[in-house]
């Protein structure tokens, strides 16, 4: 699937709220300059390579691990679109304990289970519009 070579390149998206907001770019543009850009290399790693160097969590999360300068950065995503080659970033954050927090976890399911509902919603309407 998403760890996979395809013909479909893969990309990173940013989870979006309903109203427009963009959590995850709010997260990595209140970091400094370097631990965005550490964040960020990482990222592209995945990118790159798939999940075969991220860590699978729960379900269709993932967790792309960044440490700079002591710090312990992590994005959690998953692999949407129809050939799994969408990176959709849920959730970021500065790690402070041993395991990921389940509400981070939780979050990032929330946030998932949203992006397919508003997906699904759209496409049902793009066909309602297109039988009338």
């Amino acid at each position: 699937m998403c760890g996979q070579q395809s013909d479909h390149k893969r990309q990173w998206r940013d989870y979006q709220t309903k109203n427009g907001a963009r959590p995850i770019k709010d997260f990595l543009l209140a970091l400094p300059d370097e631990d965005r850009a550490a964040i960020l290399t990482e990222m592209e790693h995945v990118r790159e390579h798939g999940t075969s160097i991220a860590r699978h969590l729960h379900k269709d999360i993932y967790e792309a691990r960044t440490i700079y300068n002591t710090k312990a950065y992590r994005i959690l995503f998953a692999c949407e679109g129809r050939f799994h080659h969408v990176l959709l970033a849920l959730d970021g954050f500065q790690k402070k304990t041993q395991q990921t927090p389940r509400a981070h976890i939780k979050l990032a399911e929330q946030r998932l289970a949203d992006w397919r509902q508003r997906g699904k919603d759209k496409r049902v309407s793009q066909e309602n519009e297109r039988q009338t």
